[in-house]
């Protein structure tokens, strides 16, 4: 599947310091590595509705770290899926009379096109659930000759052969220190889990499982549902969880460096793709593991589900630029909650206005101490906000003086904004 488009980012004078980033599964910040190429996977959409500021907040949280790495000289693999079968997307199709695959199409394409405008580095891999049923089909069959998967009798109604990961079984696999077991990325207890298992698409109450949190790895094919060839596991589709280990691997490093997405994904999704992919190497599949925050409106998080939607296209299309749109995402940090408001994206505007009329003004030997002050607020687990505040001092001096402006600040700080916080002046 292509991918978008990205501009061609800008590259500094000098280097963003060592890293540090927070890490869900340990519970605190590490400091990634400082040299060789870094990798990472941020899981995509569920393409059966428009890009909600929930999904944007995320891409751009992570786009913040590619574009760090890269400023401090290093290559990055970025690779990330788009989940184009699942049952919201059938379920969507159905209730709207759109046949599922021109829904897909046309929600990837929006999604794109978002991206595009909000500055997002487009990831060197972009590859879609049903393109891969051929790389998903062995590592299931692979995890049933293990051991740690099975096979479910039907019932009320449900056929024959649905395959479930046994998580009690994977769990008992390794006693090594890196060895996965439930609640080693997401840190939950068995209640907390059961809770989100129920609510993010599992099937805690599947008759025939061995366990509630068992999650599914292949549904065997349904009258009036999409299918593919399965080999042994005979037709179907692929669970979740399982899409995103493969892919992962198949493309990345293992194990590759940064896991990412929402919080909302670490678990079930990312506390079981970990275990997954364990299952099938014996090796982790992300040395990190980093979530950004939930996106609400009026005090509720932000989900089509909910329908309280604030979304980037309907923002475009009536006229609102995708710098003042980034500009009000970065103004919180990528780990916290928070809501959008009209205040608070006016007050984005009002800072890009700013930021530009500042430009014009930039003073001679400005340009380097900002590029400092905007690198180390960012080495400092991906600190937006700080980094904000730093052009803001930047541009308050730079309107205070007044003065013609140097053209090679003026470069520079268009270069540095641009370049480490994806923001266009």
């Amino acid at each position: 599947m292509k991918s978008w488009i990205s501009r061609p980012v800008p590259v500094l004078p000098g280097a963003t310091p060592a890293i540090r980033l927070f890490d869900t599964a340990l519970g605190r910040e590490v400091s990634l590595p400082a040299s060789g190429e870094q990798s990472m996977y941020v899981c995509g959409i569920t393409p059966y509705d428009a890009t909600h500021m929930g999904h944007a907040a995320s891409y751009v949280a992570f786009d913040l770290l590619n574009r760090v790495w890269r400023d401090a000289g290093l290559k990055v693999a970025y690779v990330q899926n788009v989940t184009d079968v699942d049952d919201p997307l059938l379920e969507r199709a159905t209730a709207t009379g759109v046949d599922w695959r021109d829904l897909a199409a046309s929600q990837i394409e929006l999604f794109q096109t978002d991206m595009e405008a909000l500055n997002v580095i487009a990831p060197d891999h972009y590859v879609g659930a049903v393109e891969s049923v051929g790389l998903i089909v062995p590592a299931i069959e692979r995890l049933l000759e293990l051991g740690l998967a099975y096979r479910v009798a039907g019932a009320a109604g449900e056929p024959d052969g649905d395959v479930y990961y046994d998580v009690e079984a994977a769990g008992k696999q390794s006693m090594a220190p890196d060895a996965w077991t439930l609640g080693s990325i997401s840190r939950l207890g068995e209640a907390e889990m059961l809770e989100l298992f129920a609510e993010r698409g599992g099937d805690p109450g599947r008759a025939g499982k061995h366990q509630a949190l068992d999650p599914l790895l292949w549904r065997v094919a349904r009258d009036g549902e999409p299918s593919w060839p399965g080999g042994e596991l005979g037709q179907g589709r692929p669970g979740w969880h399982i899409e995103c280990t493969v892919i992962a691997r198949q493309y990345l490093p293992a194990p590759f460096t940064v896991q990412g997405g929402g919080s909302d994904l670490i678990f079930p999704h990312h506390e079981m793709g970990a275990g997954h992919a364990y299952s099938l190497t014996g090796v982790p599949l992300a040395q990190h593991y980093a979530h950004a925050g939930m996106v609400g409106l009026d005090g509720e998080k932000m989900s089509k589900s909910k329908g309280n939607l604030v979304l980037v296209s309907k923002l475009r299309a009536d006229g609102e630029e995708p710098a003042a749109i980034r500009l009000a995402i970065l103004a919180h940090h990528y780990r916290s909650d928070w809501s959008w408001t009209a205040e608070g994206f006016e007050e984005a505007k009002t800072r890009l206005a700013t930021w530009r009329q500042a430009l014009t003004t930039a003073p001679a030997g400005s340009a380097a101490g900002l590029i400092r002050d905007m690198r180390s607020a960012l080495s400092a687990d991906l600190d937006a906000p700080a980094a904000l505040a730093a052009v803001d001092r930047w541009a308050e001096s730079a309107v205070a003086a007044a003065g013609p402006g140097c053209q090679q600040d003026q470069a520079l700080v268009s270069d540095a904004v641009e370049a480490l916080l994806g923001v266009v002046l």
